[in-house]
């Protein structure tokens, strides 16, 4: 699946980023390195990388080895050091987050430590340092949460938004962007499966119901520095996505790779496992409520709740009620199989 940013759009993305100093936090991460990646491509004047793992900052800046990429080692949950690491920086993307459902759920105060308390601290620190542009990553399972994870990037989208209310005459826009999983992401279900199939199965699903949103890096990223340039501040910019079943990708998973590992594809079993801790048989885009005031443009929808008025004439209202992984159209076998082709899994 590649990026659906139209030559023209590009173009004046690269433009809009070029000459700036740029902040990714998170920025050693799955999502996080590949803006870096591609805001590189666009000319900026520094790219500050802030993460707090140490060998994956050593590794991404081996593997780019640029003259203004900076590499800021450092926690956001520590708020001197992100005063530090904005200080003059034009746009903040704020990437770093603790993002497994399981692992939230046993440590839920951790991800409160982090995506809520880590976010108010970059919130903050852009405002005074008076930032341009703060874009929170946010994700599907902040719509109607039911875990730890979901329910502390509800919060941290809403921090984001409602700063845009108590900013006073500071010029700092904030706004968020929503998408679902992230195919090749660290921890993301279609690498599991490629090990269990290297391994001869079985291939572990929770559930043969479950659905899921899936777009690749390269797409969300490019999306995100679309968004980047929209955003007037309140935002939250909801990425178009097809849906698949889970237990789709794991069937074509098998019949492709099994022959490649020496495997029979017709032995390696599928096992349900049951659903984990607060995880959900669906995901949502947004809303019944957050529906009424979504409106949409190419490939985004976009909602702002704090002034419908300031909508022009480019966009239009969505007219849809739900937007759930069960809903929208799925993939069939065959495009799942050329998603991973595209992506690079098979």
């Amino acid at each position: 699946m590649k990026s659906r940013i139209s030559l023209r759009d590009r173009n004046n993305i690269k433009a809009y980023f070029k000459g700036k100093t740029i902040l990714v936090t998170g920025g050693a991460g799955s999502i996080g390195s590949e803006i870096v990646r591609e805001v590189l491509e666009c000319e900026p004047l520094v790219v500050r990388v802030f993460d707090n793992n140490e060998t994956a900052l050593f590794e991404l800046q081996q593997e780019l080895n640029k003259e203004n990429l900076r590499m800021f080692v450092g926690d956001i949950r520590d708020i001197e050091r992100c005063r530090r690491a904005v200080e003059d920086v034009d746009i903040v993307f704020h990437a770093a987050a603790l993002k497994h459902v399981p692992l939230c759920e046993y440590n839920p105060f951790e991800a409160v430590k982090t995506n809520v308390l880590g976010t108010q601290n970059i919130i903050e620190v852009s405002m005074d340092e008076e930032v341009e542009k703060m874009i929170t990553i946010s994700t599907d399972k902040a719509v109607n949460p039911t875990n730890v994870l979901g329910a502390t990037k509800l919060l941290g989208e809403r921090l984001t938004t409602s700063a845009n209310f108590y900013k006073g005459d500071r010029k700092t826009v904030l706004s968020c962007v929503r998408f679902g999983n992230v195919l090749c992401s660290r921890g993301s279900v279609a690498p599991i499966f490629k090990r269990q199939i290297e391994s001869g199965g079985p291939v572990t699903i929770t559930s043969p119901n479950m659905t899921r949103f899936v777009m690749s890096i390269s797409e969300a990223v490019s999306l995100i520095l679309k968004a980047a340039k929209m955003a007037e501040g309140g935002e939250i910019f909801i990425l178009k996505m097809p849906a698949v079943r889970i237990k789709d990708l794991a069937r074509v998973m098998i019949q492709e790779l099994a022959a490649k590992n020496g495997y029979d594809s017709k032995k390696i079993e599928l096992e349900i496992i049951g659903s984990r801790a607060g995880e959900k048989l669906y995901e949502e885009l947004f809303t019944n409520d957050e529906a009424k005031m979504a409106y949409e443009k190419d490939d985004v929808f976009i909602m702002n709740s704090q002034d419908e008025t300031q909508q022009n004439n480019t966009l239009s209202k969505t007219g849809l009620k739900q937007y759930t992984s069960n809903s929208a159209p799925i993939l069939s076998e065959a495009e799942i199989k050329q998603l991973l082709v595209d992506v690079g899994l098979l």
